[in-house]
């Protein structure tokens, strides 16, 4: 069994996403650290972040993941917006540091038409600048898998090896899979079959000690359509046997096991109690 948990509101303060993560018996979440549909954030305050660390060391949440805005794109092909996306994923781990979290998930980058080739090698090409510039950053950077909507990369295994093969810095960086993005990507879990055999193919490609982090969300749109659309656990295209056999995978009893399912907090309560009435 793995650790858990949802992604959760911060409304209010930051320092309630303790108190929402924990009426949810969360064991880790998942929090946007400012406003993810903009570029500027408002500062976090000495007396917030002092909050939500004695909330969170009060707490039985073991980890507290951030996802960083929307907006970024580190393989953009405007100088610009790419020096624009460096800007702002450095606040946000910046602010990752603050609040001392385990990690930031991010989304690798789309190529806007310029190619995969070229984004591929200017998101490590970007990373490297960040993790140089921000002299280590201390806390992992969380490649997330996509569905490969649009131009966006990372919906194949061979393109998160590719950028982490670019980076200098390789203890920096980790993997996210998200459920419903690997599904739509093409990558077929439905069954423990399924599910061993992808697997696999991600050891040989990446490796599975670069796993750190999980979404779980059913998805609602067909197998390799490449089309991002998250459904409650059990209600869309993967089924319940994914949950079931991940969920009861001792490989991956301490890595967090976020949901990002439709509804929010209103469902997740629904959605935790299939998932813990899942394990063995």
């Amino acid at each position: 069994m793995g650790l858990l948990g949802a992604h959760v509101s911060t409304s209010g303060g930051i320092y309630n996403a303790i108190e929402n993560g924990e009426k949810l018996k969360c064991k880790s979440i998942q929090i946007f650290t400012k406003n993810q549909m903009r570029w500027k954030a408002r500062k976090l305050e000495d007396k917030d972040i002092e909050l939500f660390k004695l909330d969170w060391e009060k707490s039985g949440i073991d980890m507290i993941l951030s996802h960083d805005s929307y907006l970024i794109n580190l393989g953009s092909p405007d100088k610009n917006k790419s020096m624009k996306s460096i800007k702002s994923f450095k606040d946000e781990i910046y602010r990752c540091k603050l609040l001392g979290l385990n990690g930031l998930i991010f989304h690798p980058g789309a190529h806007m038409g310029k190619g995969e080739g070229y984004c591929i090698s200017k998101i490590a090409e970007n990373l490297n600048i960040i993790i140089e510039e921000m002299e280590n950053p201390n806390i992992k950077l969380l490649i997330e898998t996509t569905a490969g909507q649009g131009t966006n990369i990372g919906y194949r295994f061979e393109h998160l090896r590719d950028i982490i093969d670019s980076v200098k810095c390789k203890s920096s960086i980790g993997i996210c899979i998200d459920t419903c993005h690997i599904f739509a990507a093409g990558y077929d879990i439905r069954t423990e079959k399924g599910y061993k055999k992808v697997l696999d193919e991600f050891d040989t490609i990446v490796g599975t000690d670069k796993i750190e982090a999980f979404h779980i969300n059913d998805c609602k749109s067909e197998y390799l359509s490449r089309v991002d659309r998250h459904e409650n656990i059990g209600a869309g295209n993967i089924g319940i046997k994914l949950f079931e056999v991940l969920c009861n995978d001792s490989d991956f009893a301490n890595i967090p096991m976020i949901l990002e399912t439709p509804g929010g907090e209103k469902y997740y309560k629904k959605n935790l109690e299939i998932l813990k009435g899942l394990i063995k």
